[in-house]
């Protein structure tokens, strides 16, 4: 897998919070994941052949009507041409089957949303991708790489589903192949037009040592339509990639623009107060980082940050300065 080896040497190492934004529990926003069919001789096995897959005979795309001699059983004219099996799409058989995945994941887990784009899979083929979904959903957090791994498995089933490309993209952003997750929310977007991506995708730019692309999708017009949790996502992102550049003031501007007085708790909150005290630290603004630590401390309850830490650090070195 294309990874981190293009990456700044201060990015976070793989499933680490990227600088500048706070720590959190995963990325996917649908709860994707999956379970392991029948083991031993029902295992179904990896379509390495691919070329005909749900689709009919194959026909001449020529334009013209193949020329036929009247006699049903004339086939003259040369030996039969085999397709070009270099060209054919592969699938290793370990990649296909996934990681084992737990009984008790029956693809229910998996949110109606997404469930519906399932339907029109066959009953068995639906219910593995299904399960394999769920599993990258439950593991995200905690195994980003097997929830990677579970999401490579629905894809090599369902590859044109901007659901499942979603899914992959998610974990694979979670487990930090930024080029592949990249390269999979732009499949799922070109399949959907989708516009919730920008933010990863943005990120994934950083990550890969481009801020400037990660800047120009941060000012895409869609941008001013994205609820308050997408749109603070975006201003994080954007923030880091000033800090990239070393335009330090620049990211303030850009935190300092954002409702981080919000009254709100919620975690989109957090996450601005988080970066927006991060930033001031870095900028050497000691006292004043200190201060928005404590103020994303007091409302994330749930500690998803660790801002009481940082808080504690600061009062150390504010006190000797």
């Amino acid at each position: 897998m294309a990874d981190q080896r293009g990456r700044r040497d201060d990015a976070p190492k793989k499933g680490g919070p990227r600088e500048g934004a706070a720590p959190r529990k995963g990325t996917s926003s649908r709860g994707t994941s999956g379970a392991r069919s029948g083991a031993g001789s029902d295992r179904d096995r990896a379509p390495y052949d691919r070329s005909t897959q749900g689709r009919g005979k194959p026909s001449d795309r020529s334009g013209k009507p193949a020329e036929r001699s009247g006699k049903p059983s004339d086939r003259t004219g040369g030996p039969r041409r085999t397709p070009e099996r270099s060209a054919v799409p592969r699938v290793d058989q370990a990649t296909y089957d996934g990681p084992p995945l737990p009984d008790d994941i029956n693809g229910m887990e998996l949110d109606a949303s997404v469930r519906v784009h399932l339907k029109d899979l066959p009953d068995k083929l639906g219910s593995r991708v299904a399960r394999h979904l769920a599993a990258a959903g439950r593991l995200i957090d905690d195994e980003p790489e097997v929830a990677y791994q579970h999401a490579l498995a629905a894809k090599a089933r369902a590859p044109r589903l901007a659901v499942v490309r979603e899914a992959v993209g998610e974990a694979a952003y979670a487990a930090g192949h930024y080029a592949e997750a990249l390269s999979e929310l732009r499949a799922a977007k070109r399949m959907n037009g989708a516009t919730a991506y920008l933010p990863i995708m943005a990120d994934c730019h950083r990550a890969l040592g481009n801020p400037t692309r990660a800047l120009e999708l941060a000012k895409s017009p869609s941008v001013v339509r994205f609820a308050a949790p997408a749109k603070a996502e975006m201003t994080i992102v954007e923030a880091g990639a000033r800090r990239d550049l070393g335009q330090m003031d620049a990211a303030l501007r850009t935190l300092e623009v954002s409702p981080l007085n919000h009254k709100g708790r919620e975690p989109w909150v957090v996450r601005l107060r988080y970066a927006y005290a991060d930033t001031l630290e870095h900028a050497g603004r000691l006292n004043e980082a200190l201060t928005w630590f404590h103020k994303t401390n007091a409302i994330d309850a749930d500690e998803d940050t660790d801002a009481a830490d940082r808080a504690e650090s600061l009062e150390k070195r504010v006190d000797r300065s």
